[in-house]
């Protein structure tokens, strides 16, 4: 296996990063306890799907290691690994979007709207890469080579993809917003697996 082409496939940025809340407002009275209760709604669902996308970078970058994967292996590892990730990036939009917008934040729908806009995107990116994955010809080992180049090319794409979702996180994480998810210790818990885990791989 093509080990730059496995680092292409392995490139989707775990987002979850955003929601970091490792830094808490010093204000006395602290966030809304409505933006509290928004936070909870939003940070209760990160952990279970941060953990499906780090685990299925974690499967690709796997399978990099090994050269003598057969192509049928190696071609249900991507296409399960590209499903969790687009089902992990879809749950995360979901529950941006069920939250609703942030209460008493100025521009919180358009922040919220935006940030559930680029995590569906995402999920919708990596399906399709699923389905590319699914229709390659595993009997053909040129052919399957090719076709994972193919496959790579557009991951590079995703990258680009993800740091627009990264950014649309930030955007929807400030101010008072960023405040009400550092009471949050589900997305402390997100935060810290995320950073082993980055730790780890590089």
């Amino acid at each position: 296996m093509n080990k730059k082409l496995t680092a292409a496939l392995s490139g989707g940025a775990v987002l979850v990063v955003a929601l970091s809340g490792c830094s808490s407002s010093n204000k006395d009275s602290g966030p809304d306890p409505k933006l509290v209760a928004w936070a909870k709604k939003v940070c209760d669902a990160v952990p279970a799907q941060d953990a499906k996308i780090r685990a299925a970078n974690a499967s690709i970058a796997k399978i990099a290691t090994d050269s003598n994967l057969p192509p049928k292996t190696a071609k249900e590892t991507y296409a399960q690994a590209f499903q969790d990730m687009a089902d992990g990036y879809k749950g995360l939009a979901a529950a941006i979007s069920s939250a609703g917008a942030p209460p008493s934040v100025e521009g919180g729908a358009k922040r919220q709207q935006d940030a559930a806009k680029n995590l569906n995107g995402l999920a919708t990116s990596y399906s399709d890469l699923k389905k590319k994955v699914d229709g390659l010809d595993t009997k053909d080992q040129g052919k399957f080579a090719s076709g994972l180049h193919d496959v790579a090319d557009q991951t590079k794409a995703i990258g680009q993809q993800s740091n627009n979702g990264t950014e649309a996180l930030k955007r929807l994480e400030q101010g008072d917003v960023q405040a009400a998810i550092a009471k949050q210790p589900s997305c402390k818990v997100a935060a810290s697996a995320t950073a082993s885990s980055s730790t780890t791989a590089g």
